[in-house]
Formats: structure tokens, C-alpha cells, sequence
């Protein structure tokens, strides 16, 4: 079951960035273009979907509440929640990236089926920089890494 519901939620995902041009990254780096709002040519579209992912969750965190999971054991709700170099520094790099090519993961992913070369080569890379971060501090510190991939609540 839970891998029926991975499936549907990320058709769903899929949909919503394709549906609302998110996988575009003209439209994203339209709206990270804060400059272009006294010449009207900002787009806004990025924070209406933002808007209206924030309303859905909110509204199901309001519902649900702190129910236990359907598909899980326990909920993998976040424990770390200072505000560290670790989180600044990632922050910054995804910025960035972000900011520089107008792709971030989900969309990139969703991306791969136009099979264009650029979004392929940032696939990629960006699979690369997450591998690179798991092995470095394995490799400073001599150990070989527990996970290659750890899932967070913000995985989805």
C-alpha cells in the first residue's frame, strides 16, 4: 500500500508542476526576478502555487493533526530545527542553483521527460553534489556512510 501511495502522490506532484508550468525554467526564473516588478514583468505565478500548496497542507495539518500514518509505523515528522551553518550554507548553495538555471529537484526530475541534454547533464549533477555529500563526511572521518539516501519529511 504505501508504494500505491508514493505512486499516486507523485503523479499528482507530477501533474501540479506540469499543469501549473513549474517545470519551465523561464517561469521560475520570471518570478526570482525581483527587478522585473516596476517594469511588470515579474511573474507571481511561483507564489500562487506556493500559496496554494501552504493552503492544502495547512488545511490537512489542521484536519489530521498528529493522527498516526496510514501507510508507516510512525511519522517522520523533522527533529532539527535550529537554524546552523549547515542549513545556511545549503540554503545558499540551492539559491544558487535556483537561481542560475531556474530548476530545482522535483521539476528537474519531472523535467527528464523531455530528454532534453541540459536538463539530463543537470540530473546528473545534482545527483552527483547529493552523493558527494554523503560520502564527504564518511570520508573525513574514515567511516563508509550509513545511507546514501536518508528520507526527510520534506521528500515527500
Amino acid at each position: 500500500m504505501p508504494i500505491l501511495a508514493s505512486l499516486i502522490c507523485g503523479f499528482v506532484f507530477g501533474c501540479g508542476l506540469v499543469v501549473s508550468g513549474m517545470i519551465q525554467p523561464a517561469k521560475v526564473l520570471g518570478f526570482l526576478d525581483l527587478f522585473g516588478i516596476p517594469s511588470a514583468t515579474w511573474d507571481p505565478s511561483l507564489a500562487v502555487v506556493m500559496a496554494a500548496a501552504l493552503a492544502v497542507a495547512g488545511l490537512g495539518y489542521a484536519l489530521l493533526g498528529t493522527r498516526p500514518p496510514l501507510f508507516e509505523r510512525k511519522s517522520l515528522w523533522p527533529t532539527k530545527k535550529d537554524i546552523d551553518r549547515s542549513l545556511l550554507s545549503g540554503a545558499l548553495l540551492f539559491g544558487i542553483g535556483w537561481g542560475l538555471v531556474g530548476l530545482c529537484p522535483g521539476p528537474a526530475i519531472v523535467d527528464l521527460s523531455t530528454l532534453l541534454l541540459p536538463v539530463i547533464i543537470f540530473v546528473i549533477a545534482m545527483a552527483t553534489g547529493m552523493v558527494a555529500h554523503d560520502l564527504w563526511p564518511a570520508r573525513a572521518a574514515g567511516a563508509a556512510p550509513k545511507s546514501l539516501v536518508s528520507p526527510t519529511v520534506a521528500d515527500g
